[in-house]
C-alpha cells in the first residue's frame, strides 16, 4: 500500500515537470507510505511514490518498469492473484527481476494492454507512463477501493492518492470548494465520482480505465454488474448449495489476502457477523491466534464491546480494545477531514481513525476488515426497509402492512400515537413511485437533503438548477430497470455510498492516515459475482438479512454472533461537540467570520445548533437533522479552513529511487 502521484505534459507543451514538485507530491502522501520514497522523470512526465512495503519488502522499489525501461509504473495496492500472472506471464517470454506484484502490472500491460487490468484480482490504483509512445494510462479497481485524483491545469495532468498531493504540485491550482460536489454529499453522504468538492479535480471512477495519449483523451467506463437479469449467470443450485458456494469463495478470499504478505496481518473485530466471519476464516487459514483490534465507547448505545470480547475470547486471539470517547472525537476532528478531504456528515470514520493509530504502534501493516458484506448480501435496513414500502404500496391504505416497520425500527412500536402518525406519514411519501428508480433511497435521501436548509443563498442558488437525485438517475445503466428491485437498491448503494463513504471515510483514509492497510475479503471479484448472482431471497428471505450469509458462519461463529439484531457501527456525533469542554478550533471554525468566509451556510440557520451545542449535555439527544447538520457543517467549515483559506505543509523528501532523465 502507497501513495502515488504523477505530472504529465499535454499537447505541444514538452516541459518536464520539475522534480522539486515530484517530491512535494510524494511529500504530501508520506503517511501513506513512509518506508522509502522514489522518483522518476524524464522530458515529458514525472511520476513519484511513497511506499509501504508489504510484498517482496527488500524489492520492489517504484517507480519500477519493464526490462527494456520503456513502460514505468507508480501504483498502489495489491495484486492478490499476482503469483498465478506471474507465472503465466513467464512463460509468455517475460523477464523478472523482482519479486513484487508491481512488476506484474508492467508486464501484463505490455502483454494484454489495458485489458490487463480485468485480469487483477486486487485492489488497486495504478499510474502507467509508456515514455515511448508518450501515453499515460490510470486505472482504478472495480469497487473503489483505492483512490486516485485528476486534475488538468495549464497544459498539465496531475494525478494522485489524494488531492492534498495534487495542491502540493503547483500553488497556481485553484482551491475552492464545488457546488455540485456539496450538494451531492448532502444528498448522498458522498460526492459520486468523477465529482469531487473541490474546483477543477475529478475521481477516476471505480473500475474506469483513463488514456491520455498525443491523440487525446479517452476513459473507458466501468463494467456494470452482473446481476442475473442482465446476462449475467444466476447461480441454480439451492440454499443449500449457495451456502457451501459462499463458505468456499470467503475462505479462499480471507485466506489470499492473509497469506500473501510479507509482513504481519490483523483484523478488526467489530463484534458483528461480518468482521467475526473474516476473523475467524483467517484464524483457520493462519493455524495460529491473529492480532485483533475493535472499538469501545462509554455510550450502550454505540458500543459493542461484549460481542467483541466473546468473540476474542472464543478465537483466543491477541485482542485490543481502543476506548474512544466524545473529546477524543472531537480532539481529533481537524485531522479526519484533513485526512478525508471531504465534508463529512457522521463523526464514525474519528473513531476508526484512532483505531489505526493504535494498529500502528502494534506494528502491524495490514488488517482484515469485513466492508462489502451488507451492500453485497443485503444486511442494511434501507433493503428491508425498500421492501416493506414496496409491499405497502400495493395497498396504500393498509394499516396493517406499515406496521412491518416495528421489526426494523423497534422504537415505533413505543412512540406514542404522534409519533407514530408522524413515521408513518414519513415513510409512507411517493408510495406511488415504488416502481420508479431510486425508490428504495427515497427517504435517505429525502432526509439527507434537508440538512440543505443551512445552506447559505449563494449556495442554494448555485446548486438549484441541478438536482442530484435526478442527475445520478438518469445515468443509470440501460440494464438497471431489467433487474429486481433488490438489485436495484444494492446497485445504487455500491454507486454512492460504498466508494465514496464506506470504503474512502471510513476506509482507505483513516487507515492511510497511520500507514495502515485495509484488506477486504468481501470485495474479492469471485465473492463479489457469486453474490450478485444469488436469488434474492437467499440474501434477504423474507426479512432476515444476509440469511445466506448466516448460514455459512455457523460452522465458524457462536450462535450468539449469527443471531445478534445488527447493529449499525455508529460514533456519537453533535454530542462529541456539545457541551463546555469542546476544543478551541469548534469555535474558530463556525464563528460568524468563518461562516461568512467560507460561504457554504448560512450564519443565522447554524445559530440555533450552536446554541444547542453550548447549552447541551449527555442527556440531550439531538435529532437525526441536527446530527447531520452540526457534522456536515463543521466538517465542511474545517475543509474550507484546512484546504482553501490555508494549505497543509508539505515536505520536499528525498527519494531512495530515482531515475531522472531530465538532468
Amino acid at each position: 500500500m502507497c501513495g502515488i502521484a504523477g505530472i504529465v505534459a499535454l499537447g505541444p507543451d514538452t516541459r518536464g515537470p520539475s522534480r522539486e514538485a515530484l517530491l512535494r507530491m510524494a511529500g504530501a502522501l508520506r503517511h501513506r507510505g513512509p518506508d522509502e520514497f522514489g522518483l522518476y522523470r524524464d522530458a515529458r512526465a514525472g511520476l513519484s511514490h511513497a511506499r509501504l512495503s508489504i510484498i517482496d519488502v527488500g524489492g520492489g522499489q517504484q517507480p519500477l518498469s519493464n526490462e527494456d525501461e520503456s513502460v514505468w509504473v507508480t501504483y498502489n495496492g495489491e495484486i492478490f492473484n499476482y503469483i498465478e500472472l506471474r507465472d503465466c506471464l513467464i512463460a509468455l517470454g517475460h523477464q523478472f527481476k523482482t519479486r513484487s506484484d508491481t512488476e506484474v502490472i508492467v508486464h501484463a500491460y505490455e502483454e494484454w494492454g489495458v485489458e490487463a487490468f480485468s485480469r487483477f484480482n486486487g485492489q488497486f490504483a495504478i499510474g502507467l507512463w509508456d515514455s515511448v509512445r508518450h501515453v499515460l494510462v490510470l486505472a482504478r479497481d472495480p469497487l473503489g477501493v483505492r483512490p486516485l485524483y485528476v486534475c488538468v491545469h495549464q497544459g498539465r495532468l496531475h494525478f494522485a492518492s489524494e488531492i492534498k498531493a495534487i495542491f502540493a504540485a503547483d500553488p497556481s491550482i485553484p482551491r475552492a470548494l464545488d457546488a455540485v460536489g456539496l450538494d451531492q454529499t448532502f444528498t448522498f453522504w458522498s460526492s459520486v465520482a468523477p465529482q469531487t468538492v473541490f474546483v477543477g479535480v475529478t475521481e477516476l471512477p471505480p473500475g474506469a480505465v483513463r488514456v491520455e495519449s498525443p491523440h487525446g483523451s479517452t476513459t473507458r467506463q466501468p463494467a456494470t454488474p452482473a446481476f442475473p437479469s442482465n446476462g449475467g449467470r444466476a447461480f441454480r443450485g439451492s440454499i443449500d448449495d449457495a451456502v457451501v458456494a459462499v463458505d468456499e469463495a470467503l475462505a479462499q478470499a480471507t485466506r489470499l489476502r492473509l497469506l500473501r504478505a510479507d509482513v504481519p496481518v490483523g483484523s478488526y473485530l467489530s463484534g458483528g457477523l461480518d468482521s467475526s466471519l473474516v476473523t475467524a476464516m483467517a484464524q483457520r487459514a493462519l493455524g495460529a491466534p491473529l492480532r485483533t483490534f475493535s472499538l469501545r465507547f462509554d455510550d450502550s448505545e454505540y458500543d459493542e464491546s461484549g460481542f467483541q470480547r466473546m468473540m476474542a475470547a472464543r478465537l483466543g486471539s491477541c485482542h485490543t480494545e481502543v476506548a474512544v470517547s466524545n473529546m477524543d472525537i472531537a480532539r481529533v476532528f481537524p485531522d479526519v477531514i484533513a485526512h478525508a478531504e471531504r465534508p463529512l456528515l457522521r463523526t464514525a470514520p474519528a473513531p476508526l481513525y484512532l483505531l489505526s493509530k493504535h494498529v500502528h504502534r502494534a506494528g502491524i501493516k495490514v488488517v482484515l476488515t469485513g466492508e462489502g458484506a451488507d451492500e453485497l448480501f443485503a444486511g442494511y435496513d434501507l433493503f428491508r426497509e425498500a421492501k416493506v414500502r414496496r409491499f405497502w404500496a400495493r395497498q396504500p391504505a393498509s394499516s396493517s402492512r406499515p406496521r412491518l416497520l416495528e421489526r426494523l425500527y423497534p422504537y415505533l412500536a413505543r412512540s406514542p400515537v404522534a409519533q407514530q402518525a408522524i413515521a408513518r406519514q414519513f415513510f409512507g411519501r411517493q408510495l406511488g413511485t415504488s416502481g420508479e428508480p431510486g425508490f428504495g433511497h427515497q427517504t435517505r435521501w429525502r432526509s439527507t437533503s434537508a440538512v440543505k436548509r443551512i445552506f447559505s443563498k449563494n449556495l442554494q442558488a448555485d446548486t438549484s438548477p441541478r438536482d442530484a437525485v435526478t442527475e445520478l438517475l438518469d445515468s443509470l445503466p440501460t440494464e438497471y430497470r431489467k433487474w429486481s428491485p433488490l438489485a436495484q437498491d444494492q446497485y445504487l448503494e455500491l454507486r454512492t455510498i460504498l466508494a465514496g463513504y464506506i470504503l474512502s471515510s471510513q476506509g482507505d483514509r483513516m487507515l492511510m492516515a497511520h500507514s495502515v492497510e485495509g484488506r477486504f475479503p468481501f470485495l474479492d471479484p469471485n465473492v463479489f459475482a457469486l453474490a450478485n448472482s444469488l436469488p434474492d431471497a437467499y440474501k434477504l428471505r423474507v426479512l432476515d438479512e444476509k440469511h445466506v450469509l448466516k448460514r455459512a458462519a455457523e460452522r465458524y461463529l457462536p450462535e450468539a454472533i449469527v443471531a445478534r439484531r445488527k447493529q449499525p457501527y455508529r460514533a456519537p456525533d453533535a454530542l462529541a461537540f456539545a457541551g463546555r469542554n469542546v476544543p478551541d478550533w469548534v469555535e474558530e471554525v463556525m464563528s460568524d467570520r468563518a461562516i461568512a468566509d467560507a460561504g457554504v451556510f448560512d450564519a443565522a440557520a447554524i445559530a440555533p445548533l450552536r446554541a444547542k451545542c453550548a447549552r447541551s449535555d449527555r442527556s440531550e439527544r439531538f435529532s437525526n437533522a441536527d446530527n447531520m447538520a452540526v457534522v456536515g457543517a463543521l466538517s465542511t467549515q474545517l475543509l474550507h479552513h484546512t484546504f482553501v483559506r490555508t494549505s497543509p505543509s508539505t515536505a520536499v523528501v528525498e527519494p531512495k529511487t530515482c531515475i531522472d532523465r531530465v538532468l
